[in-house]
């Protein structure tokens, strides 16, 4: 991954469940012709014929990374991630009360060149995978802190349907 850094820029969408992360990752990879990484807890958790335990998102950390590195060379200009270290990191702080060191290391040794931050201004949507439509501000809170404290460059994505998507472009045409 480190050979291409300097000409494809790694752009992180984040932010709380049920904010568009998976959508705009999409639409940001079809409008820039590039790749994109899709959510690997998704097929992970679906996939698993028992309730996810705290290993799992250390596994679920691990294969994100896994498939951004197998998808990166593929990748033109920008490679979009739907998700990354972050969202594990918050997910196994609230649902455990802590997070595995690995994920930490990932945090600080794999920063990405931009991060969308996904507004909570998108109606909740029911997903069996999600667990917390009661703690949307809560929780990106704790995103907005989490970039804030680590000194990471991000942008706060808001807005419905296609204005979404103008605000990320704009905010990647700023950035870049």
């Amino acid at each position: 991954m480190q050979q291409k850094k300097s000409i494809i820029k790694r752009v992180a969408i984040t932010g709380p469940e049920s904010t568009g992360k998976s959508v705009l990752s999409k639409q940001l990879a079809d409008f820039y012709h590039t790749t994109w990484v899709q959510e690997y807890s998704r097929d992970y958790l679906d996939n698993l014929k028992r309730p996810y335990e705290e290993k799992d998102i250390l596994l679920i950390a691990r294969g994100q990374l896994k498939e951004e590195k197998k998808l990166f060379q593929q990748s033109k200009k920008f490679i979009f991630c739907d998700t990354e270290a972050i969202v594990t990191k918050i997910w196994s702080e609230v649902k455990y009360g802590r997070c595995h060191p690995w994920i930490e290391e990932q945090i600080s040794r794999n920063p990405y060149d931009l991060y969308l931050l996904c507004n909570i201004d998108l109606p909740w949507e029911y997903d069996p995978l999600r667990e917390h439509p009661d703690k949307r501000e809560f929780l990106f809170n704790l995103y907005l802190k989490e970039l804030s404290k680590r000194n990471l460059p991000y942008k706060i994505i808001s807005g419905t349907g296609t204005l979404r998507l103008d605000n990320a472009i704009k905010a990647i045409e700023q950035a870049f």
